[in-house]
């Protein structure tokens, strides 16, 4: 249980992440994530990086029931700093990063994803942000990545999702395939990746990067600065109670992930 790192073939680091029962990750989990991503980053025998997860689903975002039992803002400031710290070192890991993608893909797991260079989706995958019915903001900066500017915004004010399917056709999930096989094609993308210079793939990574229209690290932190004003109001409060009661806030129906 937690994040592990293996190193499967050449050039490859494969960096899996198991938190039962739905990978929603505790603080230190996040932290704990983007260390081994900058570590495989670093790693100049390292050419690829694949992002998987183990169990129902890819992420199911921030642990809430951690956050609700732990007094104060700690726990909320701790997973505000550790998912920022996991979406940069995705985004910021020197060798591109191929997120190997099943079941659920919620909250933080956008976060993952979005920053990621290519992603590989099982067929039985969907990708949301569910951040409205968990009195949370955030992750909005991802979702664009994946879809247009007016889906990212339909998707967020519904908390709907979206099926891997629907995100191949709009250019973001660079291949759908049956679950049992996900990791396999996301491996098969890796060597590919890997078989080019190591050196120029780092270079490569640096411009792309550089070129990027938006500055992901700034966007989601702003994002995080509603999150906050929400939990200082006791609106965040509410619905998280609610999400882990299972019982509905006055405004709108809690669906239950776990």
């Amino acid at each position: 249980m937690g994040v592990s790192t293996s190193a499967p073939q050449d050039g490859i680091t494969v960096i899996t992440v198991d938190f039962p029962p739905v990978n929603a990750l505790p603080v230190q989990g996040w932290f704990d994530l983007a260390h081994a991503l900058r570590a495989a980053g670093a790693d100049p025998a390292v050419r690829c990086v694949v992002l998987t997860a183990a169990g129902r689903g890819f992420n199911a975002g921030v642990d809430i029931k951690e956050m609700q039992r732990t007094p104060g803002h700690q726990a909320l400031i701790g997973a505000n700093h550790g998912c920022a710290e996991a979406f940069g070192a995705v985004y910021d890991c020197e060798v591109p990063v191929v997120a190997a993608v099943h079941g659920f893909c919620l909250g933080g797991g956008i976060g993952l994803v979005g920053n990621a260079d290519a992603i590989v989706a099982s067929d039985d995958a969907t990708f949301g942000l569910p951040e409205l019915d968990r009195g949370a903001l955030g992750a909005a900066t991802h979702l664009s990545r994946l879809v247009p500017q007016h889906l990212m915004r339909a998707l967020y004010f519904t908390s709907r999702t979206a099926t891997a399917q629907e995100l191949h056709r709009h250019g973001s999930v660079w291949e759908v395939v049956p679950r049992a096989k996900v990791l396999d094609a996301a491996l098969a993308l890796a060597r590919e990746i890997a078989a080019k210079d190591g050196e120029l793939l780092r270079l490569a990574k640096a411009a792309i990067n550089g070129i990027d229209p938006v500055d992901v690290r700034r966007s989601y932190r702003y994002e995080q600065g509603f999150t906050f004003e929400a939990n200082l109001s006791g609106l965040a409060d509410r619905h998280r109670d609610a999400f882990v009661s299972g019982t509905p806030t006055s405004s709108a129906p809690v669906k239950e992930e776990r």
